[in-house]
């Protein structure tokens, strides 16, 4: 027997967003006694706090700069503003399975956006 899931909707987060989220359920599953944070909350929660580095504000303004840039699509600019690369070979990192590859110039200009931030 298989059970089918249907994606409803998607949305791209930073991590900055998310830690915003994870939070609130925090606060949320701590004013109940009776409820545990499971395990894989836990690490989510665990993971973003020692990730994160801008405010959600900051990151959101990232991603729209971002965005601007030519070879930067949506979901990639959000993977960008949660990596922060700082160096080409970082930022190559990210475009790895794409099918195409950047030039040093757009790579200089993507890693110009992200040192404003970072």
């Amino acid at each position: 027997m298989t059970i089918f899931k249907e994606i409803v909707d998607e949305e791209f987060l930073t991590v900055s967003e998310t830690k915003e989220l994870l939070a609130d359920i925090e606060a949320e599953r701590a004013m109940d006694e009776d409820r545990e944070l499971r395990y894989e909350l836990a690490r989510a929660i665990e993971h973003v706090n020692r990730f994160t580095v801008l405010e959600p504000e900051e990151a959101q303004n990232l991603v729209d700069d971002l965005q601007d840039v030519e070879k930067v699509d949506e979901a990639t600019a959000y993977k960008i503003a949660n990596l922060l690369p700082r160096n080409r070979d970082e930022l190559r990192s990210v475009y790895a399975q794409q099918r195409y590859s950047l030039s040093g110039d757009e790579l200089d200009e993507i890693l110009n956006v992200v040192a404003q931030y970072a």
